[in-house]
């Protein structure tokens, strides 16, 4: 994607992030390869990579034909090359189109805007590694990417559909125009890119357009925006363009984009996109079926070079993931038992390959800088997703009360109504990751089937009222206000619980104040009835603690929990008795962002005058 020629010597200090990025694209490679499917005599399955989590095969399996032609021309293992040809044949003989374009699985009438992604993998082969093929399948590549070529040419503007498909096709009609020596695929990329400057918002410059239709705004007027899709997808496109164009005022625009999604990247590398909009595909450490973040943050490490240690921990992170050769959709996956879907494998294999293409067009890569978010600062706002990010002492919080949802409907509902969406703590690491309020299939290609008992990850109020489940996660509505007491930071929270219909409670008794107060040592949760009326019923807070498994679970008392992390013990002790929640097995578990939770709850005090408190340190 550097376009500059065949790979070169790498910069002064990325040899570490390169050597990072090979032997783990290797192992995915190896991994690929183990699950690719050989039997000659059946064309529908013979090359195809299997997915050990889905029934079906994913048409974008193709995608791996760039990993596989860089592994092959790095190593000189003629398996890789084999592979390589295989899975592209596989993609020929059952998801090509008439029309130019490939499908996401092998069904008539099934989605082709993908198309846009296998041709980048298709072109950037071409590019680097095409000295690799014999004339007789380099030429029939050749012209079947350009037959791609012309279906995102004739297709794509940049209200297509989701924006990330707009940004990706800025580069990927530069690179065809380039790759296949047509100008006027090369005009096309700049006329689009003219118009991707409109979809920043402000003033933290996060791409918007997440959303169905793309151009739709919430109930406060809030565009769509979906970290995940924006970091390991959208940005890499208009990045690649610009430095591409040398498009100086592009550059500097993306520049504080990058610096705006970088203030959601976690200490240990994960992307905190507890709210949004896409949030169903959530995966701790990204989005489930998008590239990753490594070539939009390493190529522009020379203009910050936190982006740079923004890509090498994002790497470190999928590494830590990976087992078995394959990247699993979340850290506690192997621990709980799931399959991991291979669709996360293929893509983000891709920007691997890429980084280690640009040779010396890659800048420095500092591994180790100090994140946006190791800082303690207080509190951020984000006004235009209405998210406030909290550091104070170790602590680090994300308040939520963005009300854009995905469709316009009630059937994704990621972190909103002023929970806690997120906490995590500098040395015990996770304690709460959202989910999604009720786990639902938008994309059924796309998603992973959980066969388990479903619970909700997101920290919440709750009660069963008639058999209906009332909770603030359901709440679009809500208040959120934050100020610095004597150096603690207060989030307070006006909220209400409703049910997946939104509808309240009657008699007034579905609202509530929420307060997190966020001190050196400790984080203290409140919550109460406003008005001081009497909970509804059972009334509880729900506060689903991240752990594996294998931490130790200890009651000194009623009202105090004691869990054993790997650097520290986490205590949770409360003014009422604390109580886990009866599960089937020792954790629950959601497959997002793929975390195992120890289910704490603290049912309120029945006095509605009465906080009901809840303090949490690790010592």
């Amino acid at each position: 994607m550097a376009m500059g020629g065949r790979a070169s010597r790498p910069a002064p200090g990325s040899s570490e992030f390169k050597d990072l990025c090979a032997d783990l694209l290797k192992e995915w490679c190896d991994g690929m390869i183990r699950h690719q499917i050989i039997d000659p005599d059946d064309p529908a399955m013979h090359g195809a990579l299997a997915c050990p989590a889905c029934e079906h095969i994913h048409g974008r399996c193709m995608d791996a034909v760039y990993p596989f032609l860089h592994m092959a021309d790095r190593t000189g293992d003629p398996g890789y090359l084999d592979a390589a040809i295989r899975v592209m044949d596989w993609a020929e003989h059952n998801v090509s189109q008439a029309d130019g374009s490939w499908s996401v699985v092998a069904k008539p009438g099934v989605w082709t805007g993908i198309t846009v992604f296998g041709a980048i993998a298709l072109a950037e082969a071409l590019y680097y590694h095409a000295h690799m093929l014999d004339e007789e399948i380099r030429s029939a590549w050749k012209e079947r990417l350009g037959r791609a070529a012309d279906f995102v040419h004739d297709r794509f503007d940049m209200t297509f559909t989701n924006i990330n498909y707009g940004f990706t096709g800025v580069f990927a009609l530069n690179l065809f125009g380039r790759v296949l020596e047509k100008p006027a695929f090369t005009r096309r990329s700049r006329e689009m890119a003219a118009e991707a400057k409109r979809f920043l918002t402000r003033p933290n410059k996060l791409v918007w357009g997440e959303a169905k239709p793309i151009d739709r705004r919430s109930d406060r007027g809030l565009y769509g925006v979906d970290l995940g899709y924006n970091v390991e997808e959208s940005l890499n496109g208009v990045v690649m363009y610009a430095l591409l164009e040398n498009d100086h005022e592009m550059l500097g625009l993306l520049e504080e984009s990058l610096a705006g999604h970088m203030e959601f990247m976690l200490p240990d590398g994960a992307w905190d996109n507890t709210f949004g909009t896409r949030h169903y595909k959530w995966s701790y450490w990204g989005s489930r079926t998008t590239d990753g973040c490594q070539v939009g943050y390493a190529m522009m490490a020379d203009r910050n070079p936190v982006f740079g240690t923004v890509a090498h921990k994002s790497t470190q992170l999928l590494k830590a993931c990976t087992d078995g050769g394959l990247l699993h959709g979340g850290p506690h996956y192997v621990s709980h038992g799931i399959k991991p879907c291979i669709h996360h494998t293929f893509t983000h294999a891709k920007p691997l390959a890429a980084v280690l293409d640009a040779g010396h067009k890659l800048p420095e890569i500092a591994p180790d800088l100090e994140l946006p978010r190791d800082r303690e600062y207080g509190v951020r706002e984000f006004p235009e997703i209405l998210t406030r990010l909290v550091s104070k002492g170790p602590w680090r919080g994300t308040v939520t009360a963005y009300d854009m949802m995905y469709l316009d409907d009630r059937t994704v509902q990621q972190a909103t109504g002023g929970s806690l969406a997120l906490l995590f703590h500098q040395k015990a690491g996770l304690l709460f990751a959202a989910s999604l309020a009720r786990y639902e299939i938008i994309e059924r290609f796309n998603q992973q089937t959980y066969h388990g008992d479903e619970f909700p990850l997101t920290p919440r109020i709750e009660v069963i009222e008639n058999g209906e489940w009332f909770t603030n996660l359901w709440d679009l509505e809500a208040e959120v206000s934050h100020l610095d007491e004597n150096g603690d930071v207060r989030v307070s929270v006006k909220t209400s619980i409703r049910n997946e219909n939104r509808k309240k409670l009657p008699n007034g008794r579905s609202d509530y104040h929420l307060d997190y107060i966020f001190k050196k040592d400790e984080l203290e949760i409140r919550v109460k009835p406003a008005n001081d009326s009497k909970p509804a019923g059972e009334t509880a807070l729900v506060l689903p603690v991240a752990s594996v498994r294998t931490e130790t679970i200890a009651r000194p008392s009623p009202s105090r929990l004691e869990i054993a992390k790997e650097n520290g013990i986490l205590v949770m002790e409360s003014n009422v008795p604390l109580h886990v929640r009866p599960m089937t097995g020792t954790r629950v578990f959601n497959l997002v962002p793929g975390i195992e939770a120890v289910p704490v709850y603290a049912a309120l005090k029945r006095n509605g005058s009465d906080d009901t408190t809840v303090i949490m340190k690790i010592i």
